[in-house]
């Protein structure tokens, strides 16, 4: 019995470590197998109001499909936020991205008329990544992430521009996003561009196991494009939701994998016959590292009543 666990564990970890090696080109799937999990919590429905958001219901949303709501006083924000920046574009200001170009067109003031095409213009121009498209659960992550930041009421949405973000979720459909093509900390702009673009009836999305035009799935699904606002586009696609969504789930896995080598342990030191007394907690606690002490607990945990 003893052997068949380890093997089972072997596998296991064999297959999480593979995953984590090759992180950075073709990212983590769901482990093989779970031991124990601090992030993981009973799944539930997810209420987004900006500054609550944990882990574990970027884990529930991710992979287990939970549904999302908005929260009304959140949503309220952005109605009343929105309102400022529309008064303040009345006042005529060159605002920077909103009624002028971009980099080295930034002193180019674009009318009034031309601000709404201007964001579908940056989303279009700023879909450039290549590859594979990113697994289902890291384009949950990155709409879940996304609508959070927004629905904070700071970057002026409208309040339909994150309904429509948390409806693709609640209605399983997923952007195709090529997995190639962030620049890190000064944004990933291309991934959330790919992922913006099915917003307004453009780009690609798997829905029901199927890859299909944006227009298509948002038929499909009743629900409507929307007609990108002054700044929208900016605010859809200025923002780090990929890589934090990567982060959330690699953290979740290594956590797993740890706990999966820490059983392995334990059990191979029962099937061997190993010496318990080697993770005894007054040995542990003469050396000043956290990590050892906490698996030496574990450990200890995990052979209590052993013989």
């Amino acid at each position: 019995m003893v052997l068949r666990q380890l093997q089972t564990l072997r596998q296991a970890i064999k297959t999480d470590l593979e995953n984590l090696c090759s992180l950075s080109t073709t990212f983590i799937s769901t482990p093989q197998i779970i031991i124990s999990n601090q992030w993981r919590e009973e799944l539930r429905d997810v209420r987004l109001d900006g500054s609550t958001l944990t882990i574990a219901d970027v884990l529930n949303v991710a992979r287990e499909m939970a549904h999302v709501d908005l929260e009304k006083t959140a949503l309220s924000r952005t109605i009343s936020n929105r309102k400022i920046l529309e008064q303040i574009l009345d006042k005529s200001p060159v605002l920077y991205g909103i009624n002028t170009g971009f980099g080295a067109l930034s002193n180019q003031r674009i009318p009034k008329e031309d601000l709404a095409q201007l964001q579908v213009n940056l989303l279009r121009s700023h879909a450039t990544s290549v590859g594979n498209p990113l697994p289902k659960d890291v384009v949950r992550a990155m709409i879940l992430l996304r609508a959070n930041a927004l629905i904070k009421g700071y970057s002026g949405v409208r309040p339909e521009t994150v309904q429509l973000l948390v409806a693709l979720l609640n209605k399983h459909v997923h952007p195709r996003i090529p997995e190639t093509g962030s620049v890190g900390a000064s944004g990933d702009l291309s991934p959330l561009s790919h992922m913006a673009l099915v917003l307004i009836g453009e780009g690609e999305a798997e829905y029901n196991g199927a890859v299909l035009p944006g227009k298509i799935v948002l038929e499909k699904t009743g629900l409507r494009p929307v007609e990108l606002a002054a700044k929208e586009g900016l605010a859809l696609n200025n923002g780090t939701q990929q890589m934090t969504a990567i982060g959330c789930l690699a953290l979740h896995d290594a956590d797993s994998l740890l706990m999966s080598a820490d059983a392995a342990l334990a059990l191979s030191l029962e099937g061997l016959d190993g010496w318990i007394d080697a993770f005894d907690e007054r040995i542990h606690k003469l050396r000043p590292h956290p990590g050892q002490i906490s698996i030496a607990q574990t450990v200890r945990k995990l052979l209590k009543g052993s013989r």
